[in-house]
């Protein structure tokens, strides 16, 4: 699968905050937050749903990762969306592990894995 989607037991809101709570915890700082329903609101494009999009590195990992191939900069920072979807808060991000398997460097495999793992587990504590 090329994403990693779940369903928050929490609101929007509350889970974002639990989202930069938790990605504290694991070195990984929220480079940019961005509303895009505001965003839309503004432009007078109508979009009923709540719609937030985080930007998180962990600059010990980039630098692993730009270190062994500049292009995988490309997929840096790791996004993550928050958003409602029937009424439910969903959480979602691209699996690194998908989005490296672009770029042929065997070395990278292993740190988009160790990276996905804290992300995953990062969703996991912060939707329940």
């Amino acid at each position: 699968m090329f994403d990693y989607t779940v369903t928050s037991n929490y609101s929007t809101k509350e889970t974002i905050e639990r989202l930069k709570e938790e990605l504290s915890q694991v070195s990984f700082g929220v480079l940019w937050e961005f509303d895009l329903a505001k965003k839309f609101a503004e432009k007078e494009l109508p979009f009923d749903d709540l719609y937030h999009i985080l930007e998180v590195c962990n600059p010990k990992e980039a630098h692993r990762v730009l270190s062994a191939e500049r292009r995988a900069g490309y997929f840096l920072p790791c996004k993550l969306a928050i958003y409602t979807e029937g009424g439910q808060t969903k959480i979602g991000m691209p699996r690194p592990t998908a989005l490296i398997g672009l770029v042929e460097e065997d070395e990278l495999k292993q740190v988009a894995l160790d990276v996905e793992q804290q992300l995953v587990d990062v969703i996991e504590k912060s939707r329940l």
